[in-house]
């Protein structure tokens, strides 16, 4: 199973009762839980940080998957080494065997109560399981390291190409933003960070809100089949992941620059299937239109860029009526950066 996760996950393989724990190299501590969800506990008492590494919960978005099953692999194995509890957890491992985004609604639309809105979809269960799960995790560190640092990060490729190829997403939380995020975001080689200014339905937000993590979801790349990708382009997240997991000691000793910051300042949402995105099918994300170009119509809806510049992240006119088909951004990167706390 811990050799390779992913495999075995995507098998429909389950530990035999009473083989759902174990101990691997240097005395790590493993227990299977549900259907993609691995949690590991080190040997010596765990240092002050609890960390949720999740990828999947769009089914398509491989290569971060490959980077934490074999993550799973290398911990079990002694060749990276876990100084704080660790949740590993395969999203939507049903659309992940079909190689679709989601079977029935967007997984992590489905966050912060919403699944309950949608009885019937078939990524309800999973909604429900993946919240159970994040709460039950960081509620144990609570209980027993009251001052521990919780993180949870969520891994996830776009689905178009990006001006930036690899960039962050911050939920609103309506905390004050942290240097420590922001510095870990530069070391894990991260160009450009998004910040929401709303309350919104993803798994991020829901473990920031509901948990107190420091959340963030991480764009890599673009999606690929499994097996296609090239690991090597992540190795600077993959690098930063694992240096947090093994402690203050194997930090980078030296501080990488800062990721340059855009803050949501609008969304297009669909509202019909008469809904008309005036951009090209294959724009990139973080791509700038001007002052005054009508971005989007959906029968009396207009969307027209306000702003000196603006860029669109996540066009998508294939969504579903009600649903977001695009997010407005400036850059704010000189405000942010200086109202660090």
């Amino acid at each position: 199973m811990l050799a390779d996760f992913l495999a075995w996950t995507l098998a429909g393989e389950r530990p035999k009762e009473g083989h759902t724990q174990g101990v691997c190299a240097n005395g790590v501590r493993w227990t299977w839980l549900d259907e993609g969800m691995l949690q590991f506990e080190p040997d010596a008492p765990p240092g002050a940080c609890s960390m949720l590494a999740s990828a999947g919960v769009h089914g398509d978005e491989t290569a971060p998957i490959e980077l934490l099953s074999r993550l799973v692999a290398d911990i079990a194995e002694g060749r990276a080494t876990l100084a704080c509890r660790l949740l590993v957890i395969l999203g939507n491992v049903a659309a992940m065997r079909a190689s679709c985004r989601y079977l029935d609604d967007d997984l992590n639309r489905l966050f912060s109560g919403r699944h309950a809105q949608l009885p019937d979809s078939r990524e309800t269960p999973r909604a429900v399981a993946l919240e159970r799960a994040a709460v039950q995790f960081f509620g144990a560190a609570a209980a027993t390291e009251a001052s521990s640092t919780r993180w949870h990060i969520d891994l996830h490729t776009a689905i178009r190409a990006s001006v930036f190829e690899r960039f962050a997403l911050l939920p609103y939380a309506g905390a004050p933003l942290s240097r420590a995020m922001f510095e870990w975001l530069g070391e894990a080689q991260i160009a450009a960070v998004l910040l929401h200014t709303t309350k919104a339905n993803t798994y991020s937000h829901f473990t920031a809100e509901q948990c107190g993590a420091q959340a963030c979801t991480l764009e890599l790349g673009k999606v690929r089949p499994f097996g296609q990708n090239d690991l090597t382009r992540f190795s600077g997240a993959d690098s930063a992941l694992r240096q947090l997991l093994a402690g203050p000691a194997h930090t980078a000793s030296e501080r990488a620059p800062l990721p340059r910051v855009f803050t949501v300042i609008d969304q297009i949402t669909k509202q019909s299937d008469a809904f008309e995105l005036l951009v090209a099918a294959d724009v990139p994300n973080f791509t700038a239109f001007a002052k005054d170009t009508l971005l989007a119509r959906d029968t009396d809806y207009r969307y027209i860029v306000q702003h000196d510049e603006e860029r669109i992240v996540f066009p998508n006119p294939t969504v579903k009526p009600g649903l977001r088909a695009g997010l407005l951004v400036i850059e704010t990167t000189r405000e942010t950066l200086a109202a660090l706390a």
